[in-house]
């Protein structure tokens, strides 16, 4: 459904009196497309404190000229604030320019990892959270506000470009972290997923459709799998993306062997999207309600993961990326069945993660949605979508072209370093952290 609001206060009678009653003016946001894969302006690169890293190759590589007055994006490198004092050099450096950036611009903060043994380090660093989370609820016009955090620029790279382009266009509010895993750069930036495998469950609609249609315009073979019940849909896609379609109920306990045998050759990328909602509140809710979402939502990714790793069927350098939701992190209303798969979700991440990574090469990542633009959105009853959609700082819904180019950004050979990761593509909702 459109978001007739967001047109309203896009003509001159809108904006005049949208900004009469201090009413949210939300601007339309700049999204990728082949015809403009890059922002709009130059880049400006500002340092606050004294930094050993060496950006300039990587943010040349961003297509981003050099600023031209009224930049695009700016980034800002604060991974030498090491005490109170640099704080200062960060308000320095962003006051002056913060009214020049573009509409639907970036502003980017990197900084370090926290020193354990350094209390003064790790007070400024975790400080320039609470900053950049501030600047982005009030930096207005479609811009975000996002914090970096990394050692090591080259290995970062897939997360700069991705970060600094049309493509995060509904991530603002959000700190990343970037480690130091092996790192793949691709043959070709413009299809980095080429000769690489891709099965998303659930992708026969809705944002599963979207990030299969994401992944096959980067190169990936997509396989598109959905319930029996789904199949026309799913043959649908598939043939549409030049991919393959599988069929299986994925809590059945079988489901990872039934995956193992349609891959002989073996899986870059799994991408668990299939979900089901079956709200009410607790009070109301029967126990098949709670344990149905259960289910489908969280066991069913903990088995098929298992299985996957388990049979090698996951090749090393795999990616697993997995759809978690706001309603995890700051919970929902009539949802506690739902929160609890979803932060169930979240718990998978960050556990294996590390292990993956160690014993199969493989990064486990999660992605979160807030209000996202979809059939099921558009039911909710119209106080309440409203709500959703303007509660968060770009004061709009995001659309599922946005969840999906989160998961192929995470996806991507060079993000090897970008690895338990949680990140929120909800416009930084006022919910939550």
């Amino acid at each position: 459904m459109a978001d007739r609001y967001l047109s309203f206060t896009g003509t001159a009678p809108g904006r005049f009196l949208t900004r009469r009653l201090g009413l949210p003016q939300p601007a339309a946001l700049r999204r990728w497309s082949p015809q403009r894969p890059v922002l709009d302006g130059g880049l400006l690169h500002l340092t606050a404190g004294s930094s050993a890293l060496d950006l300039a190759p990587v943010l040349a590589r961003t297509g981003l000229g050099a600023d031209a007055g009224r930049p695009a994006a700016v980034v800002l490198d604060a991974t030498g604030v090491r005490g109170v004092e640099d704080l200062a050099e960060v308000h320095a450096a962003l006051h002056p320019v913060v009214r020049s950036i573009a509409t639907s611009g970036r502003v980017l903060v990197l900084g370090a990892p926290l020193d354990a043994a350094d209390h003064h380090q790790a007070a400024a660093q975790q400080a320039l959270e609470g900053f950049t989370r501030s600047l982005g609820k009030e930096i207005g016009r479609g811009r975000t506000v996002n914090l970096l955090r990394l050692t090591d620029a080259a290995a970062a790279e897939s997360t700069l470009r991705f970060l600094l382009s049309p493509k995060s266009a509904y991530v603002s509010g959000q700190v990343i972290e970037v480690g130091t895993g092996q790192v793949q750069a691709p043959a070709d930036w413009e299809r980095p997923l080429a000769g690489r495998t891709a099965l998303v469950t659930g992708a026969a609609r809705g944002i599963g459709e979207a990030v299969a249609e994401t992944l096959a315009r980067d190169g990936a073979t997509v396989v598109v799998l959905d319930v029996p019940q789904a199949e026309q849909d799913a043959r649908r896609v598939a043939e549409r993306l030049g991919g393959t379609a599988l069929t299986c109920d994925i809590t059945s306990g079988d489901a990872g062997e039934q995956i193992a045998a349609a891959l002989p050759d073996g899986l870059d990328i799994l991408i668990h999207n299939a979900g089901i909602i079956r709200d009410r509140r607790l009070v109301n809710m029967s126990a098949d309600r709670f344990g149905s979402v259960l289910d489908v939502n969280l066991a069913s990714v903990l088995r098929t993961t298992d299985a996957l790793l388990g049979k090698g069927v996951l090749r090393p350098g795999g990616r697993v990326v997995a759809t978690a939701s706001i309603a995890g992190i700051a919970g929902n209303t009539g949802q506690t069945n739902y929160g609890a798969s979803k932060a169930g979700v979240i718990g998978l991440v960050r556990s294996l993660a590390p292990r993956a990574l160690a014993e199969h090469r493989v990064t486990v990542n999660a992605v979160a949605p807030g209000f996202i633009e979809t059939k099921m959105t558009a039911a909710i009853p119209l106080v309440i979508r409203e709500a959703g959609r303007r509660m968060n700082s770009l004061a709009q819904g995001g659309l599922p072209v946005d969840v999906a180019e989160t998961h192929a950004w995470l996806a991507h050979p060079a993000s090897g370093a970008v690895n338990g990761q949680v990140v929120r593509v909800c416009g930084q909702s006022l919910l939550g952290a």
